[in-house]
């Protein structure tokens, strides 16, 4: 795999407070749980597995966005999701990627009050073959609900990694650290990734 991060402008790893609201196209499908599981790969489905809920939820947190009325929720073991983002389908022409152009990513966690929670991401940038080109991967945060646990967005700019995308894969999840029965896990929710076209 290349170094990671070292042609990228670097996360808000620091989970800026809602909301700021991405105003290009947004690539992914499905981002907020509407359609339920629909165009998700589930990488992993541990414990009771994924599950869409009304926001705020039980013991939850309201989001910045109105128009944002679910989440994803995961459980006492690993769940990972996962869309791989075909650039070709979605219309870009092989000149416009090949010009490098900016891609922006977003994505909202949260823990519930009464349970701590795990939450990861992995957005790579990747050619016709799908072999990385460039990565982010920030470290694994921890969430304690005795802190600060409401929505906190990470955002990430890929640029400067050369030519030769064609594909973004945004993967993301987590689970509870109390290996407690049901949805406990990190809620997440407001995924997005967009190309500055």
């Amino acid at each position: 795999l290349p170094a990671t991060g070292s042609a990228a402008e670097d996360t808000e790893q620091d989970a800026r407070p809602c909301c700021a609201v991405i105003m290009t196209r947004n690539l992914l499908k499905n981002p907020n749980g509407d359609e339920q599981l629909d165009s998700w790969e589930l990488v992993e489905n541990g414990g009771n597995g994924w599950k869409v809920e009304d926001m705020p939820g039980d013991c939850g947190h309201d989001f910045c966005n109105n128009e944002v009325t679910k989440y994803f929720a995961t459980s006492f073991d690993l769940c990972l999701k996962r869309q791989v983002v075909d650039l070709a389908v979605e219309g870009y022409t092989p000149d416009e990627l090949d010009a490098g152009p900016a891609v922006m990513v977003e994505d909202w966690y949260c823990s519930r009050t009464d349970c701590g929670c795990t939450y990861q991401i992995t957005i790579c940038l990747l050619d016709e073959n799908q072999e990385v080109i460039e990565e982010f991967k920030p470290e694994l945060q921890t969430v304690d609900p005795e802190e600060d646990c409401s929505w906190k967005q990470v955002s990430h700019m890929f640029s400067g990694y050369g030519s030769g995308m064609r594909f973004i894969s945004f993967e993301h999840g987590g689970q509870d650290t109390k290996f407690w029965n049901g949805w406990f896990g990190v809620r997440v929710t407001g995924s997005s990734v967009a190309l500055e076209i």
